[in-house]
């Protein structure tokens, strides 16, 4: 660490996280409603919707595995720091924004500005020696559910005053960030363990398959393309699920997502530690996922909003699965790659969000006629629900033959 301690530099990008989720909590209840407004029918709201996040993730997947790199080179407070002024500028102009082309373009420049995730990752990678990355990775993830309580359910509450106004708290939380991470927040990478960018090697296609052939990776690229593909399905379709099947507003949405932050929070802030010490993340990676896939299936045939808030809290071990597969991944990194490392799995990532919006929006337009409570509004949640089976039987094939390797004779 350049000139602090290791272990004094955790709280600093902890905090920064956490504010950075809270502020991207804020409008996720929201945003659904705000492109609503420019809309005339549900079917037409689940569109543009999916169009909205599509140019998000499009420009995010491009843009990532380039800021990953660049973070290799010149470090990674420079490059969160860019991320947290495109933040702050997207959420206050969406803020203002009159019409649905405006808000397009505005989520498509955000998106390439923003790779604030994968670069703390890298960050947490640098001041953490292999063994512990789980752990800390876990802590990393308790700051995201931390801020998926208290994001969504400022933004549900103050949507339901004015559905402009979380966007303007969103911005402004944004810009406290910009603050604190100028003034505060030291940078991780040391200038002996940086490497040199090229073009080629951000390049998103290049940074994947590099990816693809790390030693320990194998089919685990797959299991972090299907359970990602999934996440990011539920996350386009979850607001506009519960208002077609339900009729939940911004504040029933704000809840119910603060739910799925407290079991976040807990699982991988509280409990992740305890777990390693029984279980190695490989096997925490294969529970969570076996539970990931009933829980899907759980919120697809929910008849009852009661039913959804009892399955979140019941998939604790869900939440574990990234920070597992996130400290597999990263322990095949020599340290001077993390960062191109966890900007290939955050343009993995990205890739996911942007198929999803083409995938989750058409199949909540095939059901978006359909009454209230009937358990065919589900149909994105089932497809889920397969993708991350699939994500399991890749992630114990993976493993199994992990086991076999290492038993053989030499």
């Amino acid at each position: 660490m350049i000139g602090r301690n290791q272990a004094a530099a955790m709280p600093f990008i902890m905090l920064t996280t956490l504010v950075d989720m809270i502020a991207i909590g804020l409008i996720i209840p929201v945003l659904p409603a705000l492109v609503g407004s420019f809309t005339g029918s549900q079917a037409d709201q689940a569109f543009w919707y999916g169009v909205v996040t599509f140019t998000f993730g499009f420009a995010n997947f491009f843009a990532s595995p380039v800021l990953g790199g660049l973070s290799d080179r010149y470090g990674r407070r420079p490059v969160l720091l860019i991320g947290f002024c495109g933040l702050a500028t997207s959420f206050l102009l969406t803020a203002m924004v009159t019409a649905l082309w405006m808000l397009i373009l505005i989520r498509l420049v955000s998106g390439a500005m923003q790779a604030n995730i994968s670069v703390s990752n890298a960050y947490v990678a640098d001041i953490t020696p292999p063994e512990e990355r789980a752990r800390r990775f876990g802590m990393l993830g308790a700051m995201f559910g931390l801020g998926f309580i208290l994001g969504p359910v400022m933004g549900g509450l103050l949507g339901a005053i004015d559905l402009r106004l979380p966007f303007f708290a969103a911005g402004s939380l944004a810009l406290l960030n910009l603050l604190y991470g100028y003034f505060v927040l030291p940078e991780s990478l040391p200038q002996e363990r940086r490497r040199a960018f090229t073009l080629k090697s951000a390049n998103p296609v290049t940074a994947l398959r590099g990816l693809a052939q790390l030693k320990g990776a194998g089919l685990l690229v797959g299991v972090i393309a299907c359970a990602g593909l999934a996440q990011f399905v539920l996350y386009t379709t979850w607001v506009l699920y519960t208002t077609f099947k339900f009729g939940w507003g911004p504040q029933e949405n704000g809840w119910s997502l603060a739910a799925v932050g407290i079991v976040s929070a807990l699982a991988q802030g509280v409990l992740m530690g305890r777990l390693l010490r029984i279980f190695s993340p490989r096997r925490l990676a294969v529970m969570g996922l076996l539970s990931s896939t009933l829980a899907f299936v759980g919120w697809g045939a929910a008849t009852e909003g009661w039913m959804i808030f009892a399955i979140i809290f019941s998939n604790l071990l869900g939440a574990t699965v990234s920070a597992s597969i996130q400290s597999i991944i990263s322990g095949a990194v020599d340290a001077r790659r993390q960062g191109q490392a966890m900007g290939a799995v955050g343009g993995l990532n990205s890739l996911m969000s942007v198929i999803a919006p083409v995938l989750g929006a058409p199949l909540l337009q095939m059901v978006s006629h359909l009454p209230q409570g009937d358990w065919r509004i589900g149909a994105p949640f089932y497809f889920c629900a397969a993708l991350q089976a699939t994500a399991l039987a890749l992630a114990a094939s993976h493993f199994h033959r992990e086991r076999e390797a290492r038993s053989a004779p030499r």
